[in-house]
């Protein structure tokens, strides 16, 4: 049995729907915010790996920059 959503069970039996279809409903509802925990998760660790490759890409401009400037200084 997956989790529910108490709060929403309550509402929609106050509403006057089955207690089965409250079940199924609020089931549904928290297996929607699951999902979307998840989208979050998966963000948050795109983020780190840009954050990477933002250095990434720094260091390489500012080292090529240093080669560049000692070949055409000289």
């Amino acid at each position: 049995m997956s989790t529910m959503i108490s709060e929403v069970y309550d509402a929609f039996k106050e509403a006057g729907a089955s207690e089965e279809k409250a079940r199924k409903a609020a089931e549904a509802i928290a297996g929607y915010e699951n999902r979307f925990a998840k989208i979050d998760e998966r963000f948050a660790t795109m983020d780190g790996h840009l954050v990477l490759l933002q250095w990434m890409l720094g260091f390489n401009l500012a080292m090529t920059l240093a080669i560049l400037w000692k070949v055409f200084s000289t």
